[in-house]
C-alpha cells in the first residue's frame, strides 16, 4: 500500500482477507495514506458503483469538513452525471446517480471520478490507497471496465490499488491472461489455511483472557476438526466457549459437543448446498470429504470413491470450485473449502 505496489489478495469466502486488508489499511492510515473502501458486491448496477465510488473519495480520500453541500459539489463538477447528494441519518453524505441520456453518460462519469482519485493524491501529496472487495464483480458490471479501470491506473503513480477475490477463474481471467489489461498489473497474494502452530497461541490466548481455558488435547482436537479454515476455527471456538462455566477448562469432549451445536446451526445451509448438486458433484463431494487428493482423475482414486467417468468428473470439479465448495490448496490438493461441509457429509453417510 505504501510503496505503490498494486496487489491482488485471493482467498476463498471466510478466509479473512478483507478483515486483513482493512488492518493493514489501518496501519497505512497511521503513516499518513489515504485510503477508500469499495465492495463491489454492494454495487449491482453502474449507477450504485459510481455512488460509492464518490461517496468513498468525497468521506475518506478528499476528507472534505464541513460546508459538506457546497465542498462536494465542487469536488463533482466535473462529472458528465452530477450526483444526487442527500444527508444521510448519521450525518454523512449519501450519493446517487441517476442513468444519464446516453448510455456512455455513466460510464465517463465512473472514468472521471477513478482519475479524481489519482488528481486528489497529487493535489494533497499523499499516498491514495483504493480498495476494491471482490474485484471479479467488475465483469459483471461490464465487461469492457477492466479496460477503463487499467488505462486510468497507470497514469496514477501516487495511488495503491488492492483487488480482493474470491472466485478463482474470474481472478485468473482478469490478471492472469495475457490477453486481458490488467495482465502482470498486480502482485498475487493467495491467502491459505492458518497453520496450528500460528493459531493455538492466539485462541490459548483470547480463552484465557476470557477467564477461561483449554487443554492442549481440546485444542488439537479444534483445529483437527476445521482444518485451520479461519472463520470455522473461530466459529467453533466460540461455540466451545460458550459451553464453558467462569474459570473452566474446554476438554475433548467439549470439542466434539461444540462441532455437533455448529453443524446444527448451519444445517439449512449445509443442506442446501447438497440439494443444488447433480449427482456426479455429490459423488465427488463425498469423495474430498473422506480423502482430499491432488490427483482427483486417478484411476485409483476414482475406484475408491465410485467417481463417474473423467469428462463428467471434469465438469463436476469445475463446477465445485465455481460455486467455491472445492479448492486447490498451496500444497495442490483439492479439498472442501466450505466450512464444517466435509465433516457434515462425513457424518450425514455414517448415519446412512
Amino acid at each position: 500500500m505504501l510503496n505503490g505496489q498494486n496487489v491482488l489478495v485471493y482467498a476463498p469466502r471466510r478466509y479473512g482477507k478483507s478483515s486483513l486488508v482493512l488492518r493493514a489499511a489501518q496501519e497505512a492510515m497511521r503513516q499518513k495514506a489515504l485510503v477508500g473502501y469499495l465492495d463491489l458486491m454492494k454495487t449491482p448496477t453502474k449507477e450504485r458503483f459510481a455512488a460509492a465510488l464518490a461517496k468513498t473519495i468525497y468521506a475518506d480520500v478528499a476528507s472534505l469538513v464541513g460546508q459538506a453541500f457546497e465542498k462536494a459539489a465542487e469536488l463533482f463538477r466535473g462529472l458528465r452525471v452530477r450526483p444526487t447528494m442527500e444527508v444521510d441519518s448519521d450525518g454523512t453524505l449519501r450519493f446517487s446517480f441517476q442513468p444519464g441520456r446516453r448510455k456512455t453518460d455513466i460510464d465517463e462519469t465512473i472514468e472521471r471520478l477513478l482519475e479524481l482519485l489519482g488528481e486528489l493524491a497529487a493535489e494533497r501529496k499523499r499516498r491514495v490507497v483504493m480498495v476494491f472487495d471482490e474485484f471479479q464483480e467488475i465483469l459483471a458490471l461490464d465487461p469492457r471496465f477492466p479496460n477503463l479501470m487499467r488505462a486510468v491506473f497507470q497514469a496514477q503513480p501516487e495511488v495503491s490499488h488492492v483487488y480482493l477475490g474470491s472466485k478463482r477463474h474470474l481472478l485468473e481471467k482478469i490478471f492472469s491472461d495475457k490477453n486481458e489489461p490488467f495482465w502482470r498489473s498486480a502482485k498475487q497474494l493467495e491467502i491459505g489455511l492458518i497453520p496450528p502452530e500460528a493459531f493455538e497461541p492466539f485462541l490459548r490466548r483470547r480463552f484465557e483472557e476470557s477467564g477461561k481455558r483449554v487443554a492442549a488435547d481440546a485444542l488439537a482436537r479444534l483445529l483437527e476438526a476445521t482444518e485451520g479454515h479461519p472463520y470455522a476455527t473461530q466459529e467453533l471456538a466460540y461455540f466451545v466457549w460458550e459451553l464453558l462455566p467462569d474459570g473452566g477448562e474446554a476438554s475433548s469432549a467439549d470439542v466434539e459437543d461444540g462441532v455437533g451445536r455448529v453443524l446444527r446451526s448451519e444445517h439449512n445451509h449445509l443442506v442446501l448446498l447438497w440439494d443444488d448438486a447433480p449427482r456426479p458433484q455429490r459423488l465427488l463431494m463425498l469423495a474430498l470429504a473422506d480423502e482430499p487428493v491432488r490427483a482427483v482423475y486417478s484411476a485409483d482414486y476414482a475406484s475408491r470413491h465410485d467417481l463417474p467417468p473423467t469428462p463428467t468428473l471434469q465438469r463436476a470439479l469445475a463446477g465445485l470450485i465455481q460455486k467455491e465448495i472445492v479448492g486447490q490448496e498451496r500444497d495442490g490438493q483439492y479439498r472442501i473449502v466450505e466450512p464444517f461441509l466435509a465433516e457434515w457429509l462425513r457424518r450425514e453417510e455414517a448415519a446412512t
